[in-house]
């Protein structure tokens, strides 16, 4: 197995009745799944039911985010997986900037948030959705500095705040802003990625940052202190999440392929579930953090299994698509409202996007 390591994150908005789906999937899922995986099987092993065919290299671009995707790469699972495929990690700072790889036709696989995949789909990019990876809590929060004198939304006014656009944490920015009453416009809010925050927190150049793990703890052991996170912005129903995409072509030559790297995600969710203190251990050489740190990082989103991803709530099946289409729908008419994509196209669109096939075939 050769092992490339290269070096290059998160808009939603859902009705109370999904946000209640998902609250009680959710909950549905904080147990390990009741069938063992057992032993990793390599894909020289793989049954004649699925595509034999393999490529000679798989293109994965992660972010860095505590879910069971970035336990498999610390862990070495897809490298185990595939023994006689090169696996190729690259690393992407934002989903906007994975949007534009899987553009470009530079990965087979992309993590990305809702309101870039969104954007992505109305936007006709060359992918599908084949795997959830988690629901966003605490995960992601507005963080001032203690000093800023901003207590709540409605003090934000002629203050400056950095996020991502086009990202999980811009959304729920607005999203937040929208449900105090607060206008955007009475603020600067800045294009910042997510590794520049703390450079411009430390300069004094911005009074907080609407982010995510691991900037969020860094932020925090410096004089920063939580102003509201997306679990509070989620319970008012604007939801948020992580998703994997793959590009049409990759999936359309290599299903079989598609089908094994999903087990390699459900093995690294089993072991994130089973074994918290080694997954942390392991994920915080990834984030930076330390292994405190990253417990309270993995409390703060909900990862979901293979067995999770075909309820109704979810992906579906291809006889009742589920209803992620239409947070992502909800999410993308959202994203035309704030003038960040030009239109979103019918349900029906996002529907096809999902590769709920995958679980049923």
């Amino acid at each position: 197995m050769n092992l490339k390591l290269v070096t290059f994150r998160p808009f939603r908005l859902a009705t109370t009745f999904m946000l209640l789906a998902f609250v009680l999937t959710v909950a549905a899922c904080s147990h390990p799944p009741g069938e063992s995986q057992g032993q990793t099987k390599d894909a020289s092993t793989t049954s004649d039911s699925q595509s034999n065919e393999l490529p000679k290299e798989i293109r994965i671009g992660y972010q860095v985010s505590p879910n069971g995707e970035l336990v498999a790469k610390a862990l070495g699972l897809a490298e185990k997986k595939f023994p006689d495929v090169t696996v190729t990690w690259l690393k992407f700072d934002s989903g906007r900037d994975v949007n534009t790889a899987m553009a470009s036709g530079s990965i087979d696989f992309g993590l990305v948030g809702t309101p870039p995949g969104a954007s992505g789909i109305a936007q006709g990019l060359p992918n599908k959705i084949y795997y959830i990876h988690d629901v966003i809590g605490e995960s992601e929060a507005l963080v001032v500095q203690d000093h800023s004198g901003i207590q709540s939304l409605q003090d934000l006014k002629g203050k400056t705040i950095a996020t991502t656009f086009g990202s999980t944490s811009h959304f729920s920015l607005l999203s937040a802003l929208k449900q105090a009453g607060t206008d955007p416009a009475s603020l600067k809010i800045i294009d910042m990625q997510a590794p520049d925050l703390i450079a411009a927190w430390q300069r004094g150049d911005i009074d907080g940052a609407y982010t995510w793990q691991p900037v969020q703890s860094k932020l925090l052991a410096d004089n920063g202190v939580v102003v509201i996170t997306s679990k509070e912005v989620a319970e008012k129903g604007a939801l948020t999440g992580e998703f994997g995409v793959v590009h049409n072509d990759f999936a359309a030559k290599y299903p079989g392929v598609v089908r094994l790297y999903i087990e390699v995600l459900d093995e690294g969710t089993k072991y994130y579930r089973d074994h918290p203190q080694e997954a942390a251990e392991a994920l915080s050489r990834e984030l930076g953090l330390s292994t405190e740190e990253t417990l309270k990082a993995m409390n703060e989103i909900t990862v979901l299994d293979a067995a999770a991803q075909t309820n109704v709530q979810y992906l579906g099946t291809p006889d009742q698509p589920g209803q992620f289409a239409a947070l992502l729908k909800q999410t993308a008419d959202f994203l035309v409202e704030q003038q960040s994509i030009k239109s979103a196209p019918e349900l029906g669109v996002f529907e096809a996007a999902l590769l709920n096939n995958l679980y049923t075939e």
